[in-house]
């Protein structure tokens, strides 16, 4: 009669564990795929060839908006965002959209800087000759999915989105392993493989990385 409750209790626990295992695996799987994929090309970076597009755009100043720029740099006392006048004009006038990113002032000017997954941007305005300047370089695909992949310049909710695929993953890890400790008995390789797959990274870092 003992046994009874120990089986029921066993395939409870199975079910369960495989539902996590399948729902962690499918929440994970496009994020997986895509880490999968850019950690290779992360790894052979230096064989991936990426021909930097440019984009410059130049433009004069109005009076009455440089003059007001002047104005705030004179009194600016450290890094702040653009006025919206400024940003406004930005827009419309060099295509760039700057939001709230912060702008280093300065009395002779005003640099943005507008870094991005892939490329690299930033705005000046002079306040000296009143010319605004406005360069975008871009690195291409594999460069975009690679920052993609290290969340450089991404913003809080990719940062936040990578924190879930990674718990994701974790919960897939964990299920799965204590799947593997329910099926064990009945495959004899199971732990030795298991073995293997920890002991092979662990031999590579010692005999292989100085």
């Amino acid at each position: 009669m003992p046994a009874a409750p120990t089986l029921a209790n066993r395939s409870s626990l199975l079910r369960t564990l495989t539902q996590w295992h399948w729902i962690s695996a499918a929440l994970a799987l496009a994020g997986l795929a895509l880490l999968s994929v850019t950690g290779i090309t992360l790894n052979h970076a230096g064989l991936i060839e990426a021909e930097p597009h440019v984009v410059t755009r130049k433009a004069a100043i109005p009076a009455p908006l440089k003059a007001a720029l002047a104005e705030t740099a004179e009194a600016a006392t450290g890094d702040a965002p653009l006025p919206e006048a400024a940003r406004s004009w930005a827009r419309e006038t060099l295509h760039v959209a700057l939001g709230g990113q912060t702008a280093e002032w300065s009395p002779e000017e005003i640099y943005v800087s507008l870094p991005e997954p892939g490329g690299d941007a930033w705005l000046r305005l002079s306040l000296e000759d009143g010319e605004a300047e406005y360069e975008r370089t871009t690195r291409g695909v594999i460069a975009y999915l690679n920052d993609l992949h290290k969340g450089r310049h991404t913003g809080a909710v990719w940062s936040a989105f990578l924190d879930l695929i990674a718990i994701a993953c974790l919960v897939f890890a964990i299920t799965g392993l204590w799947l593997l400790k329910l099926h064990a008995p009945n495959r004899p390789s199971t732990w030795p493989l298991t073995g293997l797959g920890l002991a092979v990274p662990l031999l590579i870092a010692l005999l292989f990385i100085h």
